[in-house]
């Protein structure tokens, strides 16, 4: 691998994780189920995909398509405010049932419905268009050929090492976890982020 390769990976994966290491919907679902031990893998898995579907998409070119077409990402706009607020809902009715959550802790939810939750957490919100595809696809036109790939690839890399790093790293925090109050306050902190991200997309519109 030539130095500039080697530069431009490292500039991928330093911008992909800068752009996925904050307190956001998907990282806040991806952190609770790590802290249940449900799925985590097969969800982890899916959010690393995704992002790098939409990488790939993005250094392909098609960021500056979906940048130049504001009917779409009003529709994605209004759809991932509208369930961002519907999960904060539930995470708040979550919070205040202690005895939910102690069946949520011994008992094994089903597949079908967390993929479905991930895979509309990865795919209604914005942010996630904007950051993957728009704006890191964007920055890929400043590499070509094989520097262009390698950045993608490292931005790519950057979300697997995230998400199964926080899905997995979770447990190390199960202790904390042991009291129902523990499981109330990361639900009430859950739903605040839901209901601050769905504000800010509803006054994007």
């Amino acid at each position: 691998m030539t130095g500039s390769v080697f530069s431009a990976a490292i500039s991928g994966f330093l911008l992909g994780a800068s752009l996925i290491i904050a307190i956001g919907a998907q990282n806040a679902f991806i952190l609770r189920q790590g802290l249940l031990r449900q799925h985590v893998f097969v969800l982890s898995l899916i959010c690393a995909l995704s992002d790098a579907l939409l990488i790939a998409a993005g250094v392909a070119g098609l960021g500056t398509l979906i940048s130049q077409s504001p009917r779409l990402i009003m529709a994605v706009t209004v759809g991932g405010a509208l369930f961002l607020f519907t999960y904060a809902v539930i995470a708040f009715r979550r919070a205040m049932k202690p005895e939910a959550l102690q069946a949520a802790r011994t008992g094994e939810a089903m597949l079908g419905p967390a993929v479905a939750a991930c895979l509309a957490f990865t795919f209604l919100n914005p942010h996630v268009y904007l950051d993957t595809v728009v704006l890191l696809g964007g920055l890929s036109a400043a590499y070509e050929g094989q520097a262009r790939l390698a950045y993608g690839i490292g931005a790519a890399t950057a979300s697997f090492v995230w998400f199964f790093g926080l899905g997995y790293g979770a447990r190390l925090l199960q202790p904390v976890f042991a009291r129902p109050a523990s499981w109330r306050v990361l639900d009430v902190l859950i739903g605040i982020v839901m209901v601050a991200i769905g504000a800010s997309l509803v006054g994007r519109i």
